[in-house]
């Protein structure tokens, strides 16, 4: 064999012996966009809650904001809206006489095993109280209203919107959220007391006096909003709207009757993007919305942080509920309001839970 040919294939081979030991290229994976199922829309009527129970009935509700709100609490089935209970129920207007069996300003309903509750804020078009906020309990086979808890003086103020709610049927009790004057309210579901905690206290205020979207900035102070329990941690989450605090607290500090003792138990867990509603799902992922940048986003219980969804479809994520591994949010664009809503449309979404 020839010298140079030799060498030739000397060197061929060294070179095919070292692309076999490379490692394999990295093939850019384009990540699916989730598909976002409308589940319903309301035109002119601006939805807030949700909540979907362990058999798939879904319940949303309309703040009484202003004058024109037909129906404060609705169920939603195939081709049919209901109001829930009844229609007497959700017959009060604005400049009616205060009615113990009917709503006022529904802000919240949560259904938790075979009921649901129903938090009234009684505060209609954001003035002060005008009775004591409370919790109707409907027992969702029956219709009937099983329970009312009636807040007392020493759970709330005058300007007070008590706003959410978590049920902890481990420790017996409701949580609550106030964002007209920052605290959290606890009401012990064994005595049927309330009693108030972290009062103005810097963890339950709002941090700054607006939110910034691309077409402005939106002014308001909204205090102690967000709330999400962790039930296999035993530790409550909440976060002001206007901030980027996620705190929380474990739920056997709640019980504490020294107000200091209680403070030292909070939490800083994460600066985040400005939320409003919050919830977990069963492998303790946090879901919330950044408002500001029409997003969904997720905390894995490591602390890292994703983005679920983005884009036109997210109009002010406000509440959230999961059911058969889907998440239910409302759109209550609450930003876009500046006077006439009737010919804006509100929506309600699902969309598929990321697999972990």
């Amino acid at each position: 064999m020839k010298p140079i040919l030799y060498l030739f294939l000397v060197a061929l081979l060294f070179v095919s012996c070292k692309q076999s030991t490379k490692e394999p290229k990295e093939t850019s994976v384009t990540t699916k966009v989730p598909e976002v199922t409308t589940v319903a829309s309301f035109t002119g009527q601006q939805v807030t809650g949700v909540t979907v129970t362990t058999t798939g009935r879904i319940f949303v509700n309309f703040p009484r904001w202003r004058k024109g709100v037909t129906t404060s609490v609705l169920e939603l089935g195939e081709n049919i809206k209901e109001p829930f209970p009844t229609k007497e129920w959700n017959s009060w207007e604005i400049g009616d006489k205060v009615a113990m069996h009917k709503f006022i300003g529904v802000q919240s309903v949560v259904a938790s095993e075979d009921k649901l509750y129903v938090l009234d804020t009684r505060s209609p078009l954001f003035q002060e109280v005008l009775d004591a906020p409370r919790v109707f309990v409907f027992n969702l086979i029956t219709k009937a209203l099983e329970h009312t808890y009636i807040l007392t003086e020493n759970a709330y103020h005058a300007n007070s919107y008590i706003n959410d709610l978590r049920v902890d049927k481990k420790n017996n009790k409701i949580y609550f959220t106030d964002s007209g004057n920052s605290g959290l309210v606890i009401l012990d579901l064994k005595t049927e007391t309330f009693h108030r905690v972290l009062d103005e206290h810097s963890s339950t205020a709002a941090e700054q006096g607006y939110l910034t979207f691309t077409d402005g900035k939106w002014m308001n102070t909204v205090h102690s909003d967000g709330i999400a329990l962790d039930t296999k941690n035993d530790k409550l989450y909440y976060h002001a709207l206007t901030g980027y605090s996620l705190y929380s607290i474990p739920t056997k500090a709640l019980g504490v009757e020294d107000e200091l003792d209680l403070e030292k138990a909070v939490t800083l867990e994460a600066k985040t993007s400005a939320p409003d509603g919050m919830i977990f799902d069963k492998n303790g992922n946090l879901y919330y919305a950044d408002l500001e940048n029409n997003k969904i986003m997720y905390r894995e219980p490591n602390g890292s942080v994703h983005i679920l969804l983005e884009g036109d479809k997210v109009r002010w994520a406000d509440t959230f509920s999961i059911y058969d591994n889907h998440l239910y949010y409302t759109n209550s664009r609450i930003n876009e309001v500046t006077a006439d809503i009737s010919e804006m449309e509100f929506t309600l979404h699902k969309i598929a839970l990321p697999i972990n």
